[in-house]
């Protein structure tokens, strides 16, 4: 069973940047995978911040991260990344590593989602 791990969230400063980091279990290549990012902020629902495609690598972006964060993948480390710049304070949220096996963030943007992990904490605050 592919295990998800993230990594790279803590507390930063409104305008600050950080890189969270998913990774694979042994065995598994995340490069046939579409992964993408949820988060979940307090009192909010949750809401699918980015993705990356298997097939071609096409990606998405919640409107409100758009030309802020980007999503990125390196197959050499099996490793997927979201890079975040200019932190806001409504970025706050635990944010999740979510996986679908092939397909597309078309079909992840409606919910197909087949792994998630246990996310990683972000905190914007001044």
């Amino acid at each position: 069973q592919l295990q998800l791990v993230e990594s790279g969230g803590g507390l930063v400063q409104p305008g600050g940047s950080l890189r969270l980091s998913c990774t694979a279990s042994s065995g598994f290549s995340l490069d046939t995978y579409t992964i993408g990012w949820v988060r979940q902020g307090p009192g909010k629902e949750r809401e699918g911040v980015s993705c990356i495609s298997s097939s071609d690598n096409n990606t998405y972006y919640l409107d409100s991260v758009k030309g802020r964060f980007t999503i990125s993948r390196d197959n050499a480390k099996n490793t997927v990344y979201l890079q975040m710049t200019s932190l806001k304070l409504e970025d706050t949220g635990l944010y999740v590593c979510t996986a679908r096996h092939l397909d597309a963030c078309t079909s992840w943007a409606r919910g197909a989602v087949d792994y998630w992990g246990r996310g990683t904490q972000v905190t914007v605050s001044s």
